[in-house]
């Protein structure tokens, strides 16, 4: 494992994924564990800059788990570990606010969007944790990061942290480089095609989870705004909402946009959503199926937690101490 180059992702429980996210990134994420060495963080400490109920907050941290083994990720072969057990995240990233400007972190749009939706929270947390998430990834001297096009703000400032460093101290930090993923990186709203699939829209009937019944997926297909102009035809500008239905069957089907406008050509609008929905049910049944199995056995799954949180801390502790004797640090 140690000649492969590393990926690492992370991944807050907030909430149950979707579609987006698993044809976005999660998919891909069994097709990368031969090539490449894999952490995969459930990043619940990072959770913390919005209000969270403790119980439904131990839920979805099982919950993330179960469903990264669900889509196929291999534990012997992957390290899946909370975020939370591995202490260097938190002590990496003391020392890493010291060395990241308050104007780079008041540039960051996701703090002003979290700002304005949780205006009564303001915290600092929510202005930090790119630091937080800079220590992530340093961490594990890390190649490569999957990321959607929206996230790139974020690998941007670890990189210039990790370039800031080095330059002060000598070679310490990998440079880490994005990974996106070209076909399936932005699944859009189902409502509001154009904005991009997110778990945590207020609207339902914009997203599809992972889990979710079968009935339902169909119900929202069937809803799923197109146009009035009759076409099947791939235009993102014009046609948004068959746009992005065209790209989800694409990427559900492995086939290119102008294979699923030949498959659908002059078929109705409602024939094709149902179709999406169709392949969306099939690809997603058994993933959930396998996801109930796995959170009725919170044992496995603790055990899981415990070994990786062993094999992600080495690799950690190891940076940390060459980190820490770097800036002067007593070791």
């Amino acid at each position: 494992m140690e000649n492969k180059k590393r990926i690492y992702s992370a991944v807050q429980p907030s909430g149950m994924l979707t579609l987006g996210n698993y044809l976005g990134a999660i998919r891909n994420f069994p097709l990368l564990q031969e090539e490449y060495d894999c952490l995969y963080c459930v990043a619940n400490m990072h959770t913390l800059t919005v209000r969270q109920d403790p119980e439904l907050l131990r839920e979805r941290i099982y919950a993330l788990l179960a469903l990264y083994l669900a889509c196929g990720l291999d534990p012997e072969k992957n390290i899946l570990y909370l975020q939370s057990q591995v202490p260097a995240h938190a002590e990496l990233s003391w020392v890493l606010g010291c060395y990241t400007y308050m104007g780079e972190l008041s540039r960051m749009t996701q703090f002003k969007d979290k700002s304005s939706r949780h205006a009564d929270n303001i915290n600092a947390g929510l202005f930090t944790y790119p630091v937080l998430m800079a220590a992530d990834i340093l961490l594990y001297q890390t190649d490569f990061v999957p990321i959607g096009r929206d996230q790139k703000q974020h690998l941007e400032l670890a990189r210039d942290i990790a370039i800031r460093f080095n330059k002060l101290y000598g070679d310490t930090f990998k440079v880490p480089e994005p990974l996106i993923s070209k076909q399936g990186a932005k699944i859009m709203s189902l409502q509001e095609p154009n904005k991009k699939m997110s778990k945590s829209d207020e609207n339902v009937n914009n997203f599809i989870l992972i889990t979710e019944d079968p009935d339902k997926i169909m119900k929202k297909f069937k809803k799923a705004v197109t146009d009035s102009d009759g076409e099947i035809r791939y235009d993102e500008e014009n046609k948004p909402g068959v746009s992005n239905l065209i790209n989800i069957y694409g990427a559900l089907k492995n086939l290119s946009t102008e294979e699923v406008e030949k498959a659908f050509s002059g078929l109705r609008y409602g024939d094709f959503k149902t179709a999406v929905g169709e392949a969306c049910v099939e690809t997603l049944t058994p993933i959930r199926a396998r996801y109930e199995e796995l959170m009725a056995d919170k044992g496995y799954l603790d055990g899981i937690f415990k070994e990786n949180a062993v094999r992600a801390g080495a690799y950690a502790e190891k940076t940390l101490k060459d980190v820490y004797a770097k800036v002067g640090f007593v070791l």
